[in-house]
């Protein structure tokens, strides 16, 4: 099995997130781990597993990370079983911010936006997006994200 993490990070926090689902993946076969930017379409040939993540910025996954999923070939994915995530502000953070919980509400999270435009390129989801949580804009990650972050990979082979 060929499985393959993207991610992009403006702070670290969704760095971390990919190189633990990296890491939980890893006994399952032949893994790499990206930032966005360091790979090319052309290496996900042969990939059985396509795992992407973004931090969550106006409600959307990061300009690099959307425009390499739009570079990828019109049926690019067909066949490969993919999964998204993404970083996000905790309920207490977004509760905090008046108009926030309304924006939130109708726009969502990247990994929703993520997982939907890898399904559009014939992408198979495997689980639901995913969000893991920070504490503020440039974090840290809230306690036990890593760790739910291991538990989340291992359900990708489930």
């Amino acid at each position: 099995m060929k499985a393959i993490v993207i991610y992009d990070s403006q702070y670290g926090n969704t760095e971390k997130i990919a190189r633990v689902i990296a890491d939980s993946l890893g006994g399952q076969g032949e893994v790499a781990c990206y930032r966005v930017g360091q790979v090319s379409a052309s290496e996900l040939a042969g990939v059985d597993l396509l795992v992407v993540g973004s931090p969550t910025q106006k409600f959307k996954p990061t300009i690099g990370l959307t425009n390499f999923i739009h570079s990828l070939p019109k049926n690019g994915l067909a066949g490969v079983k993919v999964a998204a995530f993404d970083t996000r502000f905790t309920q207490k953070n977004i509760d905090e911010t008046p108009v926030l919980p309304f924006f939130v509400k109708i726009f969502g999270y990247a990994g929703e936006v993520i997982a939907k435009a890898l399904e559009k390129k014939g992408g198979r989801p495997v689980v639901p997006a995913e969000g893991f949580y920070v504490l503020g804009t440039e974090g840290p990650l809230a306690d036990g994200e890593e760790e739910r972050a291991a538990a989340w990979a291992k359900k990708l082979f489930a």
